[in-house]
């Protein structure tokens, strides 16, 4: 029997796509053309970003997923070289890379996003089960709904068996099978994910406590549901716990603000942080990003999250 008691670092599944981001100070209606104010390409795809967020705060990080053969996965493979992030990647040729149409409101940041998976939609569990060993050896494994579900439930399934943590980032709010909530350590919705996962519209604290125990009530071990401005909270069936948002500066653009919080906490939990303690962390990793444009380039390193830590009061996180 093969011994998993050397895990270590953080395994991702999910997929690569290429930013393809215009910002505009309105999105055009169907058959209008309106003039932007800028564009920029640069690699996303929520897996993708939160392996990367995940390498910057220092975590080790297998990132398993599947691409075309094209220019958009020749940049993806020399992105994870950059990142010290071992691929564990499917070429497809024939397929394309995945690409994202992503709009930026120029005052506000808000953005609202097209994803086409292109290659990492033909994920299969066939695909997670060629890398078993990636997720069996790792600390944490991490997953999301833009490959397909049931290739999201044959990596955590893999993951609990192996006694890795598991996090599930249901996003975008798709349909994904029951039997994934007893399988997750942790679920990592945003309040809009969570209101549809659960049926109740949150707009404070308390209304997220309460989707909080319907997701607790149907398997999940803690839900970490991020909640924008208002922060975030960790709720488990022992404690629950209200974690303010910290400021960085102006935000520029909120795009991947979610993947740097699931990264940099998948982080925390692999060398041995608590919840609260990796939370705090995912906290001022995702306040960083915002304050920069990009996904995955707006990722800040170890040492800027701590610093912004340390400016502000709360339970300090381990160097």
């Amino acid at each position: 029997m093969t011994s998993f008691s050397h895990k270590q670092g953080v395994a991702v599944l999910g997929i690569y796509v290429a930013d393809l981001a215009f910002r505009a100070p309105n999105m055009p209606s169907l058959g209008q053309t309106i003039a932007g104010t800028g564009f920029a390409m640069g690699p996303g795809g929520k897996g993708s970003n939160q392996a990367v967020a995940a390498a910057r705060v220092g975590a080790p990080v297998r990132f398993i997923s599947a691409i075309g053969k094209d220019a958009f996965g020749d940049f993806a493979l020399s992105l994870w070289r950059r990142e010290t992030i071992a691929p564990h990647v499917r070429v497809i040729d024939g397929a394309p890379t995945g690409a994202a149409f992503i709009y930026v409101n120029d005052a506000s940041g808000d953005n609202a996003i097209i994803v086409v998976p292109g290659a990492a939609s033909q994920l299969s569990e066939q695909d997670v089960e060629r890398e078993r060993q990636a997720i069996e050896v790792a600390k944490v494994f991490v997953t999301q709904l833009e490959q397909p579900p049931e290739a999201a439930l044959a990596g955590l399934q893999i993951a609990r068996a192996a006694g890795t943590i598991t996090v599930f980032n249901p996003a975008p709010a798709l349909d994904f099978p029951p039997q994934v909530y007893g399988l997750c350590d942790y679920i990592t919705p945003n309040e809009h994910e969570a209101a549809l996962l659960t049926g109740i519209e949150i707009h404070n604290i308390d209304d997220a406590r309460r989707a909080a125990e319907v997701l607790l009530e149907r398997g999940v071990g803690c839900a970490l549901i991020t909640l924008g401005a208002q922060g975030a909270l960790l709720h488990s069936r022992s404690h629950s716990l209200h974690l303010p948002a910290l400021c960085a500066g102006t935000v520029v653009e909120t795009a991947g603000a979610g993947d740097a919080f699931n990264g940099a906490f998948a982080a925390g939990l692999a060398e041995g942080m608590s919840a609260e303690e990796a939370a705090r962390l995912a906290t001022a990793v995702a306040a960083i990003s915002v304050t920069r444009p990009g996904t995955a380039p707006s990722m800040p390193s170890r040492q800027e999250a701590l610093a912004l830590l340390d400016t502000h009061a709360g339970v300090p996180v381990q160097a």
